[in-house]
């Protein structure tokens, strides 16, 4: 089942007769965390959680498969207690290659700060990376 505004790896775009089929495929889900601790910025805890998840992927893929890295389609999506403070432009901006779309929803953490600070902003990242796959040329699960 499809969710809107999400593709599913069914997605398939037309190509004229006589071609395969592309085929828009997930081929990339990350996860991180980052926090503010004493600036309760829903934005640089948003930051600091895409560049965690960055930090735990090497994207050796698109060389390998002789695809340039601004055909990835990049879906980031942030989880904090209150969304509507998060710049997704920034966090969006924020990622090196591709065609980004950044959204916020509720999620994350905040936490009681001792001290001057009020509280500590918890901000968990989700980054999925899609690619159109010519099902020709590629298939999954085959050498």
């Amino acid at each position: 089942m499809s969710t809107p505004g999400r593709p599913d790896s069914d997605d398939r775009k037309t190509k004229p007769e006589g071609e395969s089929p592309v085929r828009r495929q997930r081929i990339i889900l990350e996860m991180g965390t980052g926090n503010d601790l004493h600036g309760e910025s829903y934005t640089k805890a948003a930051l600091r959680a895409v560049q965690d998840a960055l930090h735990h992927s090497s994207l050796s893929l698109f060389k390998s498969l002789d695809m340039p890295a601004s055909n990835m389609q990049i879906e980031v999506t942030i989880g904090v207690q209150q969304p509507g403070q998060v710049d997704t432009d920034a966090v969006a901006a924020s990622l090196p290659y591709g065609q980004v779309s950044a959204t916020a929803v509720i999620g994350g953490a905040d936490l009681p700060a001792e001290g001057p600070h009020g509280r500590i902003v918890v901000a968990s990242a989700a980054i999925a990376v899609w690619l159109d796959i010519d099902q020709a040329r590629y298939r999954p699960g085959q050498p």
